[in-house]
């Protein structure tokens, strides 16, 4: 019953990191490494359609930031272009609701912090251009943007050019990612939006009091927009010990509770495979932002555990309406209506 489900389900990941991987190797071994490693891990979990975030590591900031985006949009676009049997470079709704009933794999490409952007508001045109389609404006620490949820402590908003920023994000059509960025950041976007937005990995504060996770009043707010709160599956933002698929239940089911059915996703944030391939051993992390950097949900390590989700999530006596929602339905419904649509001039 658990696997038919998921297999009818169009399931959708709001963030995985494999584009660090694929990256980290040369050019011309990009595509096969891509096929090799990451399309049987997206296959076998299911996955229909696939947010890529072009997230830059500290050694290339801030000088490397602008040349290490452009590489992993590069990486991107390859990949496609090599593996068009099975995925596709997604730029608007359509394009992704079309690549999903072809049966292929809907790709997204995001940026996460925008360090390669810096202050230049200007250039979020440049990689729409590119095919970015969504975005963030910062991570740990601070952006030209505004700041990361790190520095909650500071009680910052969004900086002049991070109000620009979410103009000519709405504007162009590239969805707003509230993941990684300060609580008060996350409010001002909500008092500036216009347009709905989403977070693609964050859980709940309520259940979790960790930076990284999200109010109940701001998972509201982001539903009051239409977006859509994609729910983080890594451990030690969801729990201080407890890391089961029982804990992550309880972040889905409260999030629905306080957001609606319809406004609730899956961002798991799949890191495992990734640190392991880009972090020399000399700098391996015991710790990231408080919490252990090493403990994972048993079975949901990467995309090929995700029918343990359809699984969990009918254990609990769940409809299979709100499932369908969960999984990816949600996420699609929000690409269709949004994604690449040019909005009113700033």
């Amino acid at each position: 019953m658990s696997l038919d489900l998921h297999r009818r389900a169009v399931v959708a990941d709001a963030h995985n990191d494999l584009l660090c991987s694929v990256a980290s190797r040369e050019p011309d071994e990009w595509s096969e490494y891509f096929r090799a490693q990451w399309l049987p891990q997206l296959h076998a979990g299911g996955v229909d359609l696939q947010i890529l975030p072009v997230f830059i590591d500290d050694q290339y900031r801030p000088e490397g930031a602008l040349r290490r985006t452009l590489r992993m949009i590069e990486a991107a676009h390859r990949i496609a272009e090599d593996n068009a049997d099975a995925v596709s470079l997604c730029l608007t709704g359509t394009e992704v609701d079309g690549a999903i009933e072809e049966g292929r794999i809907a790709l997204v490409l995001a940026l996460e912090g925008m360090p390669g952007i810096g202050d230049d508001v200007e250039l979020l045109e440049t990689v729409h251009r590119l095919g970015v389609r969504v975005g963030s404006i910062a991570h740990f620490g601070r952006s030209a943007f505004g700041d990361g949820s790190g520095e909650d402590a500071a009680g910052s908003r969004l900086t002049r050019t991070g109000v620009r920023a979410v103009a000519e994000m709405e504007r162009i059509g590239m969805l707003f990612d509230v993941s990684h960025l300060g609580s008060g950041g996350v409010d001002h976007v909500l008092e500036l939006a216009t347009r709905p937005v989403m977070a693609t990995h964050s859980s709940a504060r309520a259940l979790f009091d960790h930076h990284r996770n999200l109010t109940d009043e701001q998972a509201r707010g982001i539903a009051a927009t239409g977006g859509v709160v994609c729910v983080n599956f890594f451990a030690a933002y969801l729990h201080e010990s407890a890391y089961t698929i029982d804990t992550l239940l309880d972040h889905f089911e409260h999030l629905v509770g306080v957001a609606g059915v319809d406004h609730v996703g899956m961002g798991p944030d799949f890191v495992r495979e990734v640190l392991a391939d880009t972090t020399a051993p000399c700098c391996v992390q015991d710790t990231v932002e408080g919490v252990p950097a090493d403990v994972y949900l048993p079975g949901l390590d990467g995309p090929a555990g995700l029918p343990l989700v359809t699984e969990a999530l009918l254990g609990r006596g769940w409809g299979e309406a709100d499932i369908l929602a969960v999984l990816g339905g949600n996420v699609q419904r929000l690409l269709r209506a949004e994604l690449g649509v040019a909005g009113r001039p700033a």
